[in-house]
């Protein structure tokens, strides 16, 4: 059969190229192996923050008095039906992906699909043709031989989502966005938790404020950070217990958990499709593109976690919808790299986008800041919610280059700097605009003004 593209997985990448291919009037099929939406969808971002949201919900009927509520008998999570409330989001959310595929009349071929050659896709032994073909297979959790997962006691993201219980203590190897919400989300539902960072911060990758303030918030949580630790091994034992050699701070030490979490990054999915047999160039596990996401084989493009950009949903869907406009003889404009936001759902929450202070200065950039504390906010104080800050920085020309958030909902407030930024907004741009007042989102313009020289409530 012949489409003229065909999109090798479902994902936040896939679907979405698939819809803009559709509308563009192409002809359109999908190969998925697995449930319509991809790891995002089913196993990754929406069921986690539905276990999040359970989490919150608990941790604020457990504070119920300090808002004046009073609650009888003691409020306990039931974590079975809060996995299977979690998975309940995670197939309506997949059913309205199945929707959107049949609102724009694209075919779902269900299989592992490889490329045979130029518009050339076989899936399971059937052979299919097209014009294009997009590789949108995503990534999975990444697995160290001193880490063995066995999915019960060492385990990835996608046993954590189903433990049949909580267990009394987590180790949790990772402090990025996968480690950090799954030892937040625990550590709530009042798991003992220990996370183990190999580099000197939690977080590596923001701020060292917002990693500064994590760490604390943390402590908060009555959950333990080891930063500068390095994981030598994890073994078994007969009893079912976990142990775990570490070298940090305090030299070599060995503890022991119930359930050892492996958020160590992630894995291209990319093996068994073909590539090294039609001459698709791989390096370093990702597979290389031009600036239209073309792979080293005319017609076939890749997008996602699958190539050296940031492994983010909201990446590989702008990746996507470039891809097919460029297939499709439009121009579209490059994704602009620089300008990605990035969240956290932990409690209090991290965004952020652009630099970190620490990168602009190892640039050389010359740069101000500008900073609110929540502590100063009357909604955040009206919430109870008073953790956490803005920190804007900007550049000579007092443009915004960079972004870091912490608090209660931040990740709902990125969407301002971040359209501030790709826009050349500047401090006085921002501070001028009227920001509805009581919100969290005065911030930003608190700490435009701050960076200004003209802070008002601080």
């Amino acid at each position: 059969m012949k489409y003229d593209i065909i999109v090798i997985g479902s994902g936040p990448g896939g679907y979405v190229a698939a819809i803009r291919a559709a509308q563009l009037g192409k002809r359109v099929a999908v190969v998925e192996k697995s449930e319509l939406g991809g790891v995002c969808l089913n196993w990754g971002c929406i069921p986690t923050k539905a276990l999040l949201k359970s989490a919150q919900v608990y941790t604020y009927c457990k504070n119920a008095a300090h808002y004046g509520v009073e609650i009888t008998g003691e409020a306990k999570p039931d974590f079975a039906k809060i996995v299977a409330r979690s998975r309940t989001v995670a197939d309506t959310m997949s059913k309205g992906v199945a929707f959107l595929m049949k609102k724009n009349n694209i075919d779902i071929i269900n299989g592992f699909g490889r490329v045979t050659g130029r518009g050339a896709v076989d899936v399971d032994g059937t052979a299919y043709e097209a014009d294009a073909v997009i590789l949108a297979t995503g990534a999975r959790p990444r697995e160290m031989p001193f880490m063995p997962v066995d999915g019960e006691r060492v385990i990835t993201s996608k046993q954590a989502l189903t433990l049949p219980a909580l267990p009394e203590s987590m180790i949790v190897v990772g402090s990025g966005a996968i480690g950090s919400e799954f030892a937040c989300l625990y550590a709530s539902l009042g798991v003992k938790v220990t996370v183990i960072e190999y580099l000197p911060q939690m977080m590596p990758l923001e701020d060292e404020e917002v990693a500064k303030q994590m760490e604390r918030s943390f402590r908060k949580l009555r959950a333990t950070v080891l930063t500068s630790t390095n994981v030598k091994s994890v073994t078994v034992n007969a009893e079912g217990k976990c142990s775990v050699e570490i070298e940090g701070k305090k030299g070599a030490e060995t503890l022991t958990a119930d359930i050892v979490l492996s958020a160590v990054g992630i894995k291209s999915n990319i093996e068994n499709m073909g590539l090294e047999e039609c001459g698709i160039v791989v390096e370093r596990d990702k597979i290389k593109v031009d600036e239209h996401y073309m792979t080293s084989l005319e017609g076939v493009y890749a997008i996602g976690d699958i190539i050296a950009t940031p492994a983010l949903a909201h990446v590989a869907s702008a990746e996507a919808i470039h891809c097919v406009e460029h297939i499709c003889g439009l121009a579209p404009a490059a994704v602009d790299y620089s300008t990605v936001p990035s969240c956290m759902f932990t409690s209090p929450e991290v965004a952020s986008v652009g630099v970190t202070e620490q990168k602009a200065r190892e640039a050389g950039i010359e740069y101000k800041v500008g900073r609110f504390p929540f502590t100063a906010s009357g909604k955040a104080t009206a919430a109870g919610d008073r953790d956490g800050f803005v920190k804007l920085i900007f550049d000579a020309d007092d443009k915004l280059i960079g972004a870091h958030l912490v608090g209660a909902n931040v990740t709902e407030m990125l969407g301002e700097p971040t359209l501030a930024k790709a826009l050349g907004a500047t401090a006085h741009d921002i501070a001028h605009t009227i920001h509805a007042h009581p919100t969290m989102n005065e911030g930003i313009m608190e700490a435009a003004e701050a960076a200004s020289g003209a802070a008002i409530h601080l």
